[in-house]
């Protein structure tokens, strides 16, 4: 080996969502000009993953490590490589670990907030999808951070977009006057709080009763049921429920819908989000209503309806919703349509790909100096 290439740094990279997952192609992509050796973490079998991660990384001793997503089996490897073997890590997230975590079991908050302390804390740097993630990361002990919001998978002409909208238009039978309200997405039940994507649309769309409404949500998951149950009659009406459909048919879909959804808590696991929704909707030229969270103020430039509520299944929200719902024309639609920015930098693949590239280079310099 030359002593050139002694000098390069030898990067490693795994997604805890596991191989083939969005967040590993995420992660790939961004480190793409650093040339990283790819772990393949395997999600249905995390304790395996778990151990055969901190070997590789006792007997391999890379440069750093970047780990996208914050699944404790990964984040314990790199925090017990990091203090047996002096191994440093870069975590990538879009979540506020002990608050997401903390609402599907609530007795473990506790542990949650120990693990994302000591997971910042013993870090070498952070890269959130949101800046205030990074603020966050920041304040819990992580020396470095930037942010890097992710982007859509797609770029299509407005040409394209009216072909795509009139295709799955077609298909539900949707007439061209109707006013669809709708989202993409996975459809995870939430047993505690009775929710999941969509299921504020559905419950809205009961209240408005109005006859040229549609709401349409593709996706599947443990959900569907549950959105049959709450559509009622109105299922196969004013109600759409498509399942799963595939991914390269997913911004046809948005563009068939005039308002999309971004259900978001006002609280410390929504407030801190984007979520890649919103690229995907920019793309898709796709107004958006969500709650009263930081990106609603910061990125809106009159193409978001904010709507009142602490959630997407309060109360409240859900009769703004269906208020909107009722009372909304297309010329309204329209003049937010026309709001929506043609592109946002924080959204651009290329400035995250070379911004990520230069943010890992430089904490790499700062470990060998």
């Amino acid at each position: 080996m030359s002593e050139q290439s002694d000098q390069q740094p030898r990067l490693l990279i795994f997604a805890t969502q596991g191989t083939g997952h969005g967040d590993e192609l995420r992660i790939v992509e961004l480190t793409s000009k650093l040339s990283p050796q790819l772990f393949p973490f395997n999600r249905a079998s995390k304790k395996a993953s778990f151990r055969q991660l901190l070997s590789t990384l006792k007997r391999e001793r890379p440069t750093l490590v970047i780990m996208e997503g914050t699944g404790i089996a990964g984040g314990a490897a790199l925090i017990l490589a990091r203090t047996l073997y002096g191994v440093h890590y870069v975590v990538s997230s879009g979540d506020a670990i002990a608050p997401f975590l903390s609402m599907k079991k609530p007795l473990l908050g506790p542990i949650f907030r120990a693990y994302e302390r000591w997971l910042y804390r013993l870090s070498s740097g952070f890269i959130g999808w949101t800046p205030y993630l990074v603020g966050r990361a920041l304040t819990m002990g992580s020396p470095r951070g930037m942010t890097a919001a992710g982007w859509a998978p797609w770029s299509k002409t407005d040409a394209e977009l009216a072909a795509g909208r009139a295709r799955v238009r077609a298909q539900w039978n949707i007439p061209d006057d109707a006013v669809v309200f709708g989202i993409v997405g996975s459809l995870d039940w939430n047993d505690r709080v009775q929710f999941c994507y969509g299921s504020e649309l559905v419950r809205a769309a009961v209240l408005a009763k109005r006859a040229d409404l549609r709401v349409l949500i593709a996706g599947d998951g443990s959900g569907m049921q549950h959105l049959r149950q709450l559509a009622g009659d109105e299922l196969g009406r004013t109600i759409i429920l498509t399942g799963r459909v595939p991914r390269e048919q997913v911004i046809d879909y948005l563009a068939a819908m005039d308002a999309g959804s971004l259900p978001q808590s006002v609280d410390g696991v929504g407030s801190f989000r984007y979520t890649i929704k919103l690229s995907e909707y920019l793309a898709a030229r796709l107004p958006t209503v969500t709650g009263e969270i930081p990106l609603a103020y910061d990125l809106n430039d009159g193409w978001f309806w904010r709507l009142p509520g602490d959630s997407p299944w309060d109360p409240r929200y859900i009769r703004a919703l269906a208020d909107l719902m009722r009372t909304i024309s297309l010329q309204q639609i329209n003049d937010k349509r026309g709001r929506v920015p043609r592109e946002l930098n924080v959204f651009d693949r290329t400035s995250q790909i070379e911004r990520t590239t230069q943010f890992i280079g430089d904490i790499c310099a700062a470990l060998r100096a």
